[in-house]
């Protein structure tokens, strides 16, 4: 059966990327993966957090990168989703990891912001060896050159390349980059080509699948299909119904 992925937490219900979207998404048991975008501040904390500027989604400015986390601490990263949210704050990934631990499987997708952030491979492997969670998060990224780091860091941590479009050669570029894991936009999914990576060894994630009628389009493609969502209910609906 496909695995139902919260998108940034339970986005549709709380403010992406905090602990109150991530409390929402341990709380059905229909929610078995999380997903969650890590950047480092300027004074190399892994924070949960997708946009390289603070404008969009907190009651701060400028880019995040420039920020040191006790800066980032003082801003509301609540109360532009909603009121009851108000001082919602950016969390750590250590904070995600000792709220989740092994409860949920983890997808950590690597952000860089337009400065670079060296170390942020790094930092993000300590943490999951520091909490044993290798068997429960595995890493992802766009950046190609982050996963490969991942890789020389760490053996026993299941990586994976995000991609937009269907590249030529994606099982040399997965190789290349020793990842196992290959994240895709949802509508460039097919069957077979769904069919023929799962069947080669790896496994999919199609993202960020919101409306009902194309939940129910990807959720057939095959049954190991892992599926991000904005709207995980959405989802667990359509899979009672099959």
């Amino acid at each position: 059966m496909n695995i139902c992925m919260a998108h940034r937490g339970w986005s549709g219900k709380a403010p992406e990327n905090t602990l109150a979207a991530i409390r929402l998404a341990l709380s059905h048991p229909g929610i078995q993966a999380i997903e969650m975008d890590v950047q480092l501040t300027k004074d190399g904390v892994p924070v949960l957090f997708h946009d390289f500027y603070l404008d969009r989604t907190t009651n701060g400015t400028g880019r995040l990168v420039d920020q040191d986390y006790d800066k980032l601490l003082r801003l509301d990263a609540g109360s532009w989703f909603d009121s009851s949210f108000v001082n919602e704050k950016i969390p750590t990934l250590e904070s995600v990891f000792q709220l989740v631990g092994d409860r949920r499987m983890m997808n950590v997708e690597l952000k860089r912001g337009s400065a670079g952030q060296p170390g942020l491979e790094k930092r993000v492997v300590q943490l999951i060896h520091q909490y044993g969670l290798e068997s429960s998060v595995f890493v992802t990224s766009f950046h190609h050159q982050l996963i490969k780091n991942v890789r020389s860091f760490s053996d026993d941590i299941r990586t994976g390349l995000i991609v937009e479009g269907r590249p030529l050669l994606i099982h040399e570029q997965l190789k290349e980059a020793g990842a196992s894991i290959l994240s895709m936009s949802y509508a460039y999914l097919t069957k077979d080509f769904v069919s023929d990576m799962i069947d080669s060894g790896v496994s999919m994630v199609a993202w960020t699948v919101d409306r009902p009628s194309e939940i129910e389009r990807v959720m057939v493609l095959h049954p190991e299909l892992q599926i991000a969502t904005n709207h995980p209910d959405r989802m667990i609906t359509l899979l009672g119904k099959n």
